[in-house]
Order: structure tokens, then C-alpha cells, then sequence
């Protein structure tokens, strides 16, 4: 075989290439033949590692002590700059990092991130090798920082390396540390979820409320994670749980964000202010809404949080679902009491939004409720039974109870009412205007009037069911009132056709 390149990509020898297989292999027969054909122990491949790299990296010792028979470059960097020193570090090999020592490897190397032997070793969680390096080694600094800053505790913390982490304490490296983003070992512990390793740095003292570069403590950085331990052990250290970012947000923010329900109940139980405001006004329900998390939102309700604070479009929680036709999260908004009458930057309702995004199913959510909250104003002092206590809904019926009545209804709208009838109805029903115009909104041609009709009727008898009132009775006195007499009798008789119809729908 010709000894000529591997291929196009790359730089090696085939000869080069079995020499490094070989070691790779810790097979110094193959070696020591290639070797006598004169091979170059000391070629590159395109990411300019030797054989000597592979041995120290695989921790394969014959293979070394043979390379280094023939090739005393020690110090030599691949292209990320680890050398084979570094390699041993990375890998935890401490025989071959003794024998590299002994063969005069430079004890200062560091590769392109600024990453020691030290660094290396924390990193990956080698206690030998990190023992070796702090007590038979001279001039090892603990608090040696790589190129962003950070500190062997700092790499431990963030890797989960709690041996590491106790390790390094025990030998009285300096705690409260800041990377270049001001980040503490404590900041990469919260952050990483090691909740062992945050509670051993709590433990040293350092401020459980420090801040880095951007204003996150630890329980902004837990919470950010979803790290439900984390976050409990911070709060019962008695961190601040109200403590703000550059941005003003709080933990809550976070958690609303990411959809970590667990988390938002850890820090609504501490007392974390359930409706901060950051920079763009956005709350932690705003939050919630916008990424259509419905646990978080479930929680946020159920807190009592305020679901008419609006954002610096002047968006409520409800404008934005409706801008996206989340029906249910829109119907937990609804169904505890919102506010339908605010407006945007724009001076749009949440109604007149959800009309212009042609989300249909929303829009008549939303005349159901602010029918419904009308109504429930009118029964304060009444003496007629109130709603509580029976489930309450928005969303489309399709109860079998009222199956044959929404089949009349479906009747009248498609083949007996006249094009404005159903508008002269639903004005007669206390209907307004926004709410007509939001159901026209969605105009599909000549024949429109018809589906307009139908929705509006339905929504009607959501109301005439929560009222708990006749809905045959009042469709034919509505029927009647609009001069449709002969309309009003032949709809009340077939109505009145299926014996086991309810007179009384139920609440929907």
C-alpha cells in the first residue's frame, strides 16, 4: 500500500494513521514496528493531536512510555489547546499525569479557555488527581481563574462535583468568588440544580442574596432551572424571595415563564409578590398566558393574583389569550371575573381582539361572560336563586339535555329567520353592539346572517340555562316581540315535540 494521505480531509500518512490507531489501541507492538519503518511519532491530524496526545488522553501507560522514547515535545497543543498534560487532567489518568511530571511537562499549562490541570480536574470530578496536584506539586494557586473567570470551585459547583466542591472548601479556597458575569460558586450550584453543593457553599457563609452581572440571586437562577429542591432550600435559608433582576423581575417571573407550576406554589407559599411588574409592565400571569402554561396560571388564579394589570401595550392576561385563541386559559380568566371593558394601545377590548384574529369560539366565550356578569350584578339582593354552586362554563354546549333545543335553534337561524332579524333578537336580549359586531366579524359571504344568527342564539341560551329561567318561553315572547308570531308558534311546538325535552337546560 502507498503511504500517501488518508483523504482530502485530512493531513495524516496512512502509515501516520495506523501509527495513531495503534496507540490508540495501547498496541506497542504495532508501534515499535512502525516505528523501526521510520514512521512520525510526532504527526497531526487536521485537529493537531499526536500520538502522544491519544495515549495520555486514553490513560494507556506502555504506549506512553514507549511515545516518549521518541518524542520529548511534552508540551505539544492541539488545536483546542490541551496538551497531553491537560489530557491526563481531563481524564483523571494519575499515573500517566506522574509520568509526564517526571518527564518535565510545563506544570502552568493552560489550554484556549484559560483551563488548567487544576481547572481540568475539578471540572470533571478527580479527586486523585486533584490530591496529587495540591500536595505534590508546587506553586498550585486554589483561586486561579480560566479566561471567563472562574475558579476550580466555580467549575465543580457548576458540574455537580460535590466531592470536588468539599474538597476544595476543606483546602480553604475563597468562597464568594465572581466570574466574569459576577456569577458566585453558589449562582452555578443553584443554577445547575445540585442541591447538595448549594447547600455545602451556603454553609461557608457566603450571601445567599448576592447578586451577578444581571441581577439574578441564586433563586432567581433555581427558579429560571425549575430545581424544586433548590428553590425550597433557598427560601428556607431565608432568602429574599421578593428580590428584583436589572430587569425587575422576580422568582415568580421565572417559573411563569418556564411553566414550573411546582416551583410557582414553593414561592406563592413564601409571600412572593403575586403581581410584580417588570420593566415591560409584564407580570407573572402575563407570563404564564403568553407561553400557555395552565398550571401556572390555575395557581395564579387560585392566589388571587390581579388579572387586570396591564402590560406596556396595556394588554391584559385576557387580551393576550384572546390574541391567541387560548380558549382555556381565556375561560379561567373569564370564569373568575375579569374586567372585559379595558382596551390596548390601540384602544381594542379583549373582545374586539379575538374578533380580529377570527378566534369565533373566543368571542362568544366572552359575550357569555360579560352577559353572564351583568346578569349576576343584577341578582345582588335578588331573591331569585343565584348561579353559585352549580359548574359554570363558556365553552360550546354539547350536552345531550339540550340537544333537540339547539337543533331548533339551528333551524330557526338557517331557515326561517330573515337577513337582520337576528340582529332585531339579540337587541331585544340586551345584546350591544360590540357584541353584535364581534359576532359579524366573521363574515364568510352572502349568506353569512345565517351562522350569525346561530351563534348568536346559543349564546343566548347559555344565559336563559344560567338563569336557570324557560328558554321555549323565552325564545317564542322573543319571537313574538320582533313581530314573528306565526314563527314564535311553530318553533314553540317543535320545541315542545321530544316529551323528554327539558323546559329547564341546565347551566352550561
Amino acid at each position: 500500500m502507498e503511504d500517501d494521505l488518508v483523504s482530502e480531509e485530512d493531513i495524516l500518512l496512512w502509515s501516520e494513521k495506523d501509527f495513531h490507531d495503534a496507540v490508540k489501541r495501547n498496541d506497542t507492538g504495532r508501534m515499535q514496528e512502525l516505528v523501526r519503518r521510520g514512521v512520525n511519532v510526532q504527526a497531526k491530524n487536521k485537529l493537531g493531536r499526536k500520538a502522544l496526545h491519544w495515549a495520555a488522553g486514553a490513560g494507556h501507560e506502555p504506549a506512553l512510555r514507549l511515545l516518549l522514547e521518541h518524542d520529548r515535545d511534552v508540551d505539544d497543543k492541539d488545536t483546542f489547546g490541551m496538551n497531553a498534560l491537560l489530557l491526563a487532567s481531563w481524564f483523571g489518568h494519575l499515573k500517566i499525569l506522574q509520568i509526564l511530571v517526571s518527564s518535565g511537562a510545563k506544570l502552568s499549562c493552560e489550554n484556549k479557555d484559560g483551563l488548567s490541570m487544576l481547572h481540568c480536574a475539578a471540572q470533571r470530578g478527580h479527586i486523585r488527581v486533584l490530591e496529587f496536584i495540591m500536595e505534590d506539586l508546587e506553586d498550585t494557586c486554589l483561586d486561579t481563574v480560566d479566561k471567563s473567570g472562574k475558579t476550580a470551585l466555580h467549575l465543580a459547583a457548576e458540574h455537580g462535583q460535590l466531592q470536588v466542591v468539599e474538597f476544595l472548601i476543606g483546602l480553604g479556597c475563597t468562597h464568594g468568588l465572581k466570574d466574569e458575569d459576577e456569577n458566585t460558586a453558589m449562582h452555578l450550584a443553584a443554577k445547575g440544580g445540585h442541591t447538595e453543593i448549594l447547600q455545602k457553599i451556603m454553609e461557608t457563609g457566603v450571601d445567599i442574596d448576592g447578586r451577578n452581572i444581571d441581577g439574578l440571586t441564586a433563586l432567581h437562577m433555581a427558579a429560571d432551572g425549575g430545581h424544586y429542591e433548590c428553590v425550597k432550600l433557598l427560601l428556607e435559608s431565608g432568602c429574599d424571595v421578593n428580590a428584583r433582576t436589572n430587569r425587575n423581575m422576580n422568582a415568580l417571573h421565572y417559573v411563569a415563564q418556564r411553566g414550573f407550576d411546582k416551583e410557582a406554589g414553593l414561592l406563592l407559599n413564601a409571600g412572593i409578590s403575586i403581581d410584580a411588574v417588570d420593566n415591560q409592565h409584564v407580570t407573572a400571569l402575563h407570563s404564564a398566558v403568553s407561553n400557555n402554561h395552565s398550571e401556572v396560571v390555575r395557581r395564579l388564579i387560585d392566589a388571587e393574583c390581579d388579572l387586570d394589570v396591564p402590560d406596556s401595550r396595556l394588554q391584559t392576561a385576557l387580551h393576550i389569550a384572546a390574541e391567541h385563541g387560548l380558549q382555556d386559559l381565556a375561560e379561567m380568566m373569564l370564569i373568575s371575573g375579569v374586567n372585559l371593558n379595558l382596551t390596548d394601545k390601540q384602544g381594542k377590548t379583549c373582545l374586539e381582539v379575538a374578533a380580529r384574529g377570527n378566534h369565533v369560539i373566543l368571542v362568544d366565550m366572552i359575550i357569555k361572560a360579560d352577559r353572564f356578569y351583568k346578569w349576576e350584578k343584577e341578582q345582588v339582593g335578588s331573591e331569585q336563586d343565584c348561579w353559585a354552586g352549580r359548574p359554570l362554563s363558556f365553552k360550546q354546549d354539547h350536552q345531550p339535555e339540550t340537544q333537540h333545543l339547539r337543533s331548533v335553534l339551528w333551524s330557526l337561524a338557517t331557515k326561517h329567520l330573515c337577513r337582520g332579524e337576528w340582529k332585531i333578537l339579540a337587541q331585544h336580549w340586551g345584546f350591544s353592539n360590540a357584541h353584535i359586531r364581534a359576532i359579524e366579524q366573521q363574515w364568510t359571504g352572502m349568506k353569512s346572517f345565517k351562522e350569525h344568527g346561530h351563534r348568536m342564539l346559543l349564546i343566548w341560551l347559555h344565559g336563559v340555562a344560567t338563569a336557570g329561567e324557560n328558554p321555549v318561553k323565552g325564545l317564542y315572547e322573543g319571537l313574538v316581540e320582533i313581530s314573528r308570531t306565526d314563527l314564535a308558534e311553530s318553533i314553540r311546538q317543535k320545541a315542545n315535540t321530544e316529551p323528554s325535552a327539558p323546559k329547564m337546560c341546565s347551566a352550561m
